[in-house]
């Protein structure tokens, strides 16, 4: 699970301070209701989170044309690999995924988010869906967790966040030592675009209506 942290752990690491505030700030705008059973919950027994979201998709063979759908289909740069945007085009299967592993008895499902953030979208040049992404990312879980969560096993929702592909700590130009593709600033920003909301239970997604 390395490389899975929730957007307040993400900033703790980057800022303690700043961390601490944006909670502050988070908790004054709405109040925290569904997390709220889970330490109780983890006093009782193990919580289960669910697997990888990466193998899973593999397993569905998807082309080139499967990531594209018509939406996409003129678009000029290849996107297959780009795992998040099937959230937009392939919302079934990211919801089978879910289902599959609620069903095996998962009690936390994490969002099909790993990279969703402006920075790592760079990469297919989708910066501006991340925000689309997100949000139904976190709907499609939130959807699934609802339909599986019974009054004795409620099943919560995890905002996945992984590290982009760019690098901040080591140069990749052996000429400049001091040469990055991306500045801490950077870096700061794009965590800090994803809100805590609603749409999944203390995790660092944007807000999905109710």
């Amino acid at each position: 699970m390395l490389g899975y942290f929730s957007l307040f752990g993400a900033m703790s690491i980057m800022n303690p301070s700043a961390a601490v505030d944006a909670s502050k700030s988070a908790a004054e705008r709405r109040p925290y209701t569904r997390g709220a059973v889970l330490p109780a919950l983890l006093q009782q027994r193990t919580l289960i989170l669910d697997g990888a979201m990466g193998t899973m998709i593999q397993r569905y063979k998807l082309g080139e044309a499967a990531y594209r759908r018509e939406r996409f289909a003129d678009y000029p740069r290849d996107i297959k690999g780009n795992n998040e945007l099937l959230s937009i085009t392939q919302p079934h299967v990211i919801r089978e995924i879910h289902d599959q592993y609620l069903a095996a008895g998962a009690d936390i499902l994490e969002t099909n988010t790993f990279g969703v953030t402006t920075v790592a979208q760079t990469d297919y040049g989708m910066e501006s869906l991340a925000d689309e992404m997100n949000m139904q990312s976190a709907k499609l879980a939130r959807e699934a967790c609802d339909k599986y969560s019974t009054p004795d096993k409620p099943r919560f929702v995890a905002g996945a966040i992984g590290p982009t592909p760019k690098t901040a700590s080591i140069s990749l130009d052996v000429n400049d030592p001091a040469a990055r593709n991306v500045t801490f600033d950077e870096l700061c920003q794009a965590y800090y675009e994803l809100r805590a909301g609603e749409g999944a239970d203390g995790c660092g997604l944007r807000s999905v209506p109710r």
